[in-house]
């Protein structure tokens, strides 16, 4: 029965499995090269958070200025650490650029995508288009950034669903960033009213609603404009700011709406509906034509 020695299995570690010219791979390199990375990947993870937590927060920067700072450290010292490892595993790094060259240009193709959001993440983290804690819209999405990594941003919705966003769309695509200079947002409600109806009176019970909504600002001060004379309607719009309810349009607009009704229906304002008049021409008895058709 044969047993295994230590120096088997010293010999199973040192044996070769990639040999070209003066450069030997073995085994046990391999599991070096696995066990740094692993150890790289967590103390950088580490440093980073101790970075936005402990060091950065002694400066004027935000969240968003701390956490791209830790995120760009972060692969730094990762790309720093893997060239450092592979220079001290013995690999000699110009003996692999005819074989990077080839497999880059095949993989180059496969990972197009992912090259392009990792290359707009950098984009996003330097420019800072978009920050943490943002009210953003991207096509049909509308939500709050809650993080942005290297190759998507996760967008928390309203229904507290969260959304990957490919970092190329921040790039490629038009997005409306609702926070951006600042947390003031104006909303705008329109409303018709039937003609006839005194648009000055209108213009005070709008403003009386935007004065008793507690979300609204005071400044700047709501303002209601007289827009058009539309097919049956005159049509106003209530124009309103707000910072508390920024996240949350749809329960400001919900409440203005609510209130704008009340004061309406309290002072006997019409709100009127599209309305068509159907006028038979030539005497026809439309009631028995329906008779027939019903009859078969």
């Amino acid at each position: 029965m044969a047993f295994v020695t230590w120096n088997d299995v010293q010999r199973f570690f040192e044996s070769p499995l990639i040999q070209m010219g003066q450069m030997r791979l073995s085994v046990g390199s391999l599991v070096k090269i696995a066990i740094v990375l692993l150890v790289l990947l967590v103390a950088t993870g580490r440093m980073r958070k101790w970075l936005v937590s402990r060091l950065l927060t002694r400066t004027k920067l935000d969240l968003s200025g701390r956490e791209a700072i830790g995120t760009i450290f972060q692969y730094l010292v990762l790309l720093l650490g893997v060239l450092i490892m592979i220079q001290s595993a013995g690999i000699d790094l110009t003996t692999l650029n005819v074989i990077a060259g080839a497999v880059g240009v095949g993989v180059g193709f496969g990972l197009q995508n992912v090259a392009s959001n990792f290359i707009s993440g950098l984009i996003i983290l330097f420019e800072r288009p978009v920050k943490l804690g943002d009210r953003i819209e991207v096509g049909v999405i509308e939500g709050e950034v809650v993080q942005i990594r290297a190759r998507a941003t996760t967008v928390l919705t309203n229904d507290n669903v969260a959304i990957i966003i490919p970092n190329s769309k921040f790039v490629t695509e038009n997005v409306i960033n609702w926070t951006y200079n600042e947390r003031s947002v104006r909303f705008r409600v329109t409303v018709g009213v039937a003609y006839g109806v005194d648009v000055h009176l209108v213009e005070k019970l709008l403003l009386e609603v935007a004065e008793d909504n507690p979300d609204v600002q005071k400044q700047p001060a709501p303002a209601v404009r007289f827009v058009e004379f539309g097919d049956s309607s005159l049509r106003f719009e209530l124009r309103v700011w707000s910072t508390t309810l920024v996240h949350r349009r749809g329960k400001l607009l919900s409440s203005l709406n609510f209130g704008i009704y009340d004061k309406f229906t309290e002072h006997r304002i019409p709100i009127p509906f599209p309305q068509r008049d159907l006028r038979v021409v030539g005497g026809v008895d439309v009631r028995l034509q329906a008779d027939e058709i019903a009859s078969g």
